[in-house]
């Protein structure tokens, strides 16, 4: 029960470390898709920038051997020298405007291969760093899961440590409830209607009550003072840290009841609070005293005889824990 206890009480940290690694784990998933998108487009613009690269290049190529051409125009027709120049100057101007055009887009290739770069580092970065945290909290699991280990080792050696304390004090019991029983019984000896029944000590209810009533007799007084007596010996020499208690139980046989009270359960209750009552008047701490009822449903004799029937009309004393 103790154990039980404690694991109640306290925090279970396992499922929320698991829930910080499942985190960092689909975080890192996301950064590597991130970084896999941004190698593909990487690569699509590289590509598409080196076909319109190609593309210049070639028209360069082709715009070189038109003027090639029209300069041999101009050396072998003279009189065409005005237009071929004219339409060198306008090739030239084409073939300044498409080279500034491809110096551009190499410009511009490098400034998004350079971004690129710098994108793939953040990320290169931010996964060592994930990294480097996910083995700090796999780190931590480990430390949590020796601390658990331990804490169940002491919660263990506490459990053993606790029942052996327990069986001291129920020995101890045992041996006061032994010194109770064998006071009572040198002193009632040989009085009727009086038994030790297993670990309960028994008055046959005649001995203490007129039939049907719960007011003591004088003969039940006297047995009852002789009985606090006894017992306020016993109970001064039991250590205090030893939970015990005086139970005083009352029984009635199964038959109705024709009296004041309505029922068994009336009469076996009254019984057994007058018992306390008056133990408790001559000097039985209150503290350590209780009364129950129990009826006719706890009989002793199973028979339907008048002397079965009176055995089961009783008050039994019972030392225990609490």
């Amino acid at each position: 029960m103790a154990r039980r206890r404690h694991r109640s009480g306290s925090i279970n940290a396992w499922p929320g470390y698991v829930d910080a690694l499942s985190s960092l784990l689909m975080v890192v998933t996301f950064v590597l898709l991130v970084f896999v998108l941004g190698q593909e487009f990487l690569s699509a613009t590289i590509t598409q920038r080196e076909h319109a690269l190609e593309n210049l290049k070639q028209e360069l190529t082709h715009l070189s051997d038109m003027l090639s051409l029209s300069e041999a125009k101009v050396k072998t027709l003279s009189s065409a020298e005005q237009e071929q120049r004219a339409m060198v100057a306008t090739l030239k101007s084409q073939l300044d405007e498409r080279q500034h055009q491809l110096d551009d887009m190499q410009t511009h290739s490098k400034e998004v291969e350079s971004a690129q770069l710098g994108s793939i580092a953040d990320l290169s970065s931010q996964i060592t760093e994930l990294t480097r945290q996910l083995q700090a909290v796999s780190r931590a699991l480990e430390i949590e899961k020796k601390n658990e280990v331990d804490k169940d080792a002491r919660i263990a050696e506490l459990g053993q440590k606790l029942n052996i304390a327990l069986a001291d004090k129920v020995n101890q019991l045992q041996r006061y409830r032994s010194e109770f029983f064998g006071r009572l019984r040198d002193i009632l000896k040989n009085q009727p209607g009086i038994s030790i029944v297993g670990d309960r000590f028994v008055f046959q209810s005649e001995i203490l009550f007129p039939s049907g009533s719960a007011t003591l007799t004088p003969t039940g007084q006297k047995q009852l003072l002789t009985l606090a007596r006894t017992f306020r010996e016993v109970a001064a020499t039991i250590p205090s840290d030893v939970p015990w208690i005086l139970r005083v139980d009352g029984h009635a046989d199964r038959k109705p009841i024709r009296s004041t009270f309505p029922s068994n359960w009336e009469l076996s209750s009254a019984r057994a609070i007058t018992v306390v009552k008056t133990l408790i008047t001559n000097g039985v701490d209150p503290h350590h005293i209780a009364a129950t009822a129990f009826s006719g449903y706890q009989p002793l004799d199973n028979g339907s005889s008048p002397e079965a029937l009176a055995r089961n009309r009783r008050i039994e004393f019972r030392l225990t824990d609490r």
